[in-house]
């Protein structure tokens, strides 16, 4: 049984120690809040704005400010802040949480174009400390494809896009 741990660092091309350099430091204290929450909008407005409407509708049913909101405090809680999200939502259940989505090779993708767009814009995050996030979110990603897509084969609902195993 390949693990998702396997698949994601398999599918994301991200190197182990990469996949958790954002834990070799505190990011939250080095960036602050603001920070996160600037990431997590321009984010979202280059999601919601997405020429391409099979990703956009992605998101049709979320609203943007509560979508901007639950990043920013799992980002913020993961990189070394408070535990915002947990406080408010209970567990952070990543895969749980994303299972309703259609996440696939092709959204994790394009989910990682506009944050890598995201990330190139802000200018109040240094290099070394974007190369850790961007590392980590690939890894994440494709971790969650893997999960996401393990959940529904158990539940019987089958793969949606399994042309990556052909």
């Amino acid at each position: 049984m390949v693990s998702l741990e396997q698949k994601a660092l398999e599918w994301s091309g991200v190197d182990p120690k990469d996949a958790v350099a954002i834990d070799e430091i505190n990011l939250f204290e080095k960036l602050g809040l603001q920070t996160f929450i600037n990431l997590s909008t321009n984010f979202y407005n280059r999601v919601y704005d997405d020429e391409e409407e099979w990703f956009r509708s992605i998101f049709s049913n979320s609203n943007k400010e509560e979508a901007i909101r639950n990043q920013y405090e799992f980002f913020v809680q993961r990189m070394g802040g408070p535990n915002l999200y947990s406080q408010r939502k209970g567990h952070t259940a990543l895969i749980g949480r994303h299972r309703t989505f259609p996440v696939t090779h092709k959204a994790a993708e394009r989910w990682l174009h506009h944050m890598q767009q995201a990330l190139d814009s802000a200018a109040d995050i240094d290099e070394d400390s974007k190369t850790k996030m961007i590392n980590f979110f690939r890894h994440t990603a494709f971790f969650l494809v893997a999960g996401v897509e393990l959940k529904n084969q158990n539940k019987g609902t089958g793969c949606k896009n399994c042309s990556h195993h052909h």
